[in-house]
């Protein structure tokens, strides 16, 4: 285990290289979250309008309701899927030696549109289905929704580079993935609980330096001020949050490329692949 967690951390440190050679792949992370910003802007009303409907049906399904939730979920899934197809198209390409544009991965997850749009329906059922099991369950459905729902997470992490890469359809992916699983399963949780721990330091960090500042800035009465100081203090968390989001998005696609191909160079050695995906 201790041997997993090394060579995670190897791995995540040479996925930040990647980042600081390709900068301008954080705005795949910007643009996802610009479209679910605009896709919950844009359902907000269908979904009170259903809302409305339901209310008007008491005593029966919420018919409305549900299918206003599962549109929602295949557009925001579709959003979310298309953005990191074309981060890990344009990051698989600077893993094998180019020098990817952001044209590039957006000209990817286009070519892969079919596929991203199913995996999307096949996402946003699973979410309506896990949402149901808790809601319905109370406390033991919310443990087995979460149960379910880490499961699914674990079998789906290598899904996108997988239809990036191999240009099969939703299913066979989700197939390709969850059999790659079981040579990936540490670097994928190790990996995860590692970034996680690190940005989640470093926002703690700026709440630390944040939240006094704000209070000094509010001290001194001027509007101005404040509002600098606090505009400043958001950016930060965004910018922050958006640096996870590329490199998270980085690692996936390096522990696709070492899990199915077992290439090096680069930003990754031949050591540190040996190590991280040795055959059990």
């Amino acid at each position: 285990m201790f041997e997993k967690i090394g060579n995670s951390w190897e791995l995540i440190k040479a996925s930040a290289a990647v980042l600081r050679a390709d900068k301008e792949l954080i705005v795949f992370p910007i643009v996802s979250a610009v479209g679910v910003v605009v896709v919950m802007i844009s359902f907000a009303f269908p979904m009170l309008l259903a809302g409305f409907f339901d209310e008007l049906l008491t005593g029966r399904s919420q018919v409305f309701g549900f299918v206003v939730g599962f549109a929602f979920y295949i557009v925001q899934y579709t959003v979310i899927i298309f953005a990191n197809s074309a981060l890990v198209g344009a990051a698989m390409i600077r893993l094998r030696g180019g020098d990817p544009t952001v044209g590039d991965g957006f000209r990817i997850a286009i070519q892969h549109i079919g596929s991203i749009l199913g995996y999307a329906l096949i996402s946003a059922t699973v979410g309506m289905v896990l949402r149901w099991i808790s809601e319905r369950g109370k406390t033991l459905g919310r443990i087995v929704s979460s149960i379910l729902g880490l499961a699914w997470n674990l079998a789906t992490y290598l899904v996108v580079p997988v239809l990036v890469v191999e240009s099969v359809g939703p299913v066979e992916a989700i197939k390709r993935s969850a059999n790659l699983l079981k040579k990936t399963w540490g670097e994928q949780i190790v990996g995860n609980l590692g970034m996680g721990a690190v940005f989640g330091l470093l926002a703690f960090v700026m709440f630390l330096v944040g939240i006094p500042l704000i209070v000094a800035a509010a001290s001194t009465g001027s509007e101005i001020l404040i509002a600098l100081v606090v505009l400043a203090f958001v950016m930060a968390l965004v910018l922050l949050g958006l640096v996870s989001s590329t490199l998270n998005g980085i690692y996936v696609a390096a522990v696709y490329r070492y899990a199915a191909e077992g290439e090096a160079g680069g930003f990754f050695s031949e050591e540190m692949v040996q190590e991280a995906f040795r055959p059990k």
